[in-house]
């Protein structure tokens, strides 16, 4: 949530689109260059809280606790990346948040056409930039 609260994700892209499972995006600027970012976190996706159709996880290599700035938002009820077991496998992926408002531009967004560039496939050809992120706590 630090990322959302300092303004971090504000100019950076959605870099990988994949029609039918997710959008990914806050870890590149417009020119894709990769963004400095904190720290590794531990992966937190053992909560209970599910990858279903728009919400937000946090993205990672195949370290389950290597996930640092980038998130991806899910386009479908995505089970197989549930955490099932403390194993490199089993872990999962964190979902830490959902969107709220505006899933209709999340599903255009998912219907562009995508490249390989900069050495990443699934870019969009069109430039996808988040312009503003606003953090809405849950209340009990």
């Amino acid at each position: 949530m630090r990322y959302c609260e300092d303004g971090f994700y504000e100019g950076t892209i959605f870099h990988r689109v994949i029609k039918g499972f997710m959008v990914q995006g806050g870890g590149y600027t417009a020119q894709m260059h990769e963004k400095p970012t904190r720290a590794a976190i531990v992966n937190e996706a053992n909560r209970g809280l599910k990858n279903t159709i728009g919400t937000l996880a946090m993205a990672r290599t195949d370290a389950p606790h290597s996930a640092t700035g980038e998130f991806f938002i899910n386009l479908a009820d995505n089970a197989f990346l549930d955490h099932t077991a403390t194993t490199n496998q089993g872990w999962g992926y964190a979902v830490f948040g959902r969107v709220t408002s505006g899933m209709d531009v999340v599903n255009r967004m998912a219907k562009v056409k995508t490249c390989s560039k900069a050495g990443h496939d699934d870019v969009p050809q069109e430039t996808l930039i988040i312009e503003k992120v606003t953090v809405i706590k849950q209340t009990s």
